[in-house]
């Protein structure tokens, strides 16, 4: 019989969400002015938001590289500093379009991060947008859609669970000349495959960075993966079906399998038609 050794943390969240706690970021200056503003007015009747100048600041007083980038633990450190359960990392703006197909417009867009600031998962995404024929009318379009943001913010909440497993089999790489690095070769795919740069993804220009890690068995079977940085715009997800779709040489240690933990790390940035080679 094996040993396994495992913490799980399974948090469901119900009818209780509208006791709890959130804090909404806006980490960039430009933004839909007013919009932040009217969702925590639409969450007021069952969900609390920390004040705003409060929650700027205590966000601030953490360093990030991209605040729509995040690692898990840095997720959870902003989680610590702001004492909430759940926050919303907010980016919105309008920017003018152009296509083939009709004049030129305005999109205005709202894009919101749910992160679960124990596990420091993103645990929701989503992405509002509308189209006018003008900057004004594409921001006043926007602030009509405060409830629906409020309402998919909400579902996310009530959604929210997180489990966290880790198995003591898998063996978590060793740093390089140490003493368990002899012998060692860590696992390899047979064939690699590279993530979808999603459409979605490509149409906001989005550079970023998605780490995952994986525990892979002595067989070469994936036993579980976990996003440990996350991006949103369909990547993360683009990333687990790539890594789940390979084929894995298990670890060995001297010529023996065994299960091993590995962390993988993919680069996404939009390339230009004419950049491409």
């Amino acid at each position: 019989m094996r040993l396994v050794v495992a913490i799980t943390i399974l948090l469901l969240a119900s009818a209780a969400v509208n006791a709890q706690r959130i804090a909404i970021i806006e980490p960039q200056a430009e933004r839909i002015e007013g919009l932040a503003t009217g969702i925590r007015a639409e969450l007021a009747g069952g969900i609390k938001t920390l004040d705003e100048s409060l929650t700027h600041a205590a966000f601030n007083s953490v360093i990030v590289a991209d605040p729509f980038n995040l690692t898990t633990q840095e997720s959870r450190r902003i989680g610590e500093v702001l004492g909430v359960g759940n926050f919303i990392l907010l980016r919105s703006a309008i920017q003018r379009r152009a296509s083939i197909e009709k004049p030129a417009y305005f999109e205005g867009y709202a894009i919101a991060y749910v992160v679960n600031s124990r596990s420091g998962s993103l645990i929701g995404w989503f992405r509002e947008s509308v189209e006018a024929a003008t900057e004004k009318d594409a921001r006043e379009k926007m602030i009509t859609r405060t409830a629906t943001l409020a309402e998919r913010i909400t579902a996310s909440l009530k959604a929210d669970q997180f489990s966290i497993v880790r198995d003591a089999r898998f063996e978590e790489v060793p740093p390089e000349g140490s003493p368990l690095a002899k012998g060692l070769r860590t696992p390899v795919p047979y064939r690699r495959m590279r993530p979808e740069y999603t459409e979605l993804a490509s149409s906001y220009g989005v550079r970023a960075t998605v780490d995952i890690e994986v525990d892979i068995d002595s067989d070469g079977s994936i036993v579980r993966t976990s996003i440990e940085r996350w991006a949103g715009f369909g990547l993360d997800e683009s990333v687990e079906k790539a890594v789940r779709s390979m084929n894995w040489r298990p670890a060995e240690r001297n010529g023996k399998p065994l299960p091993m933990r590995i962390l993988l790390r993919y680069n996404f940035v939009k390339v230009e038609k004419d950049e491409a080679p």
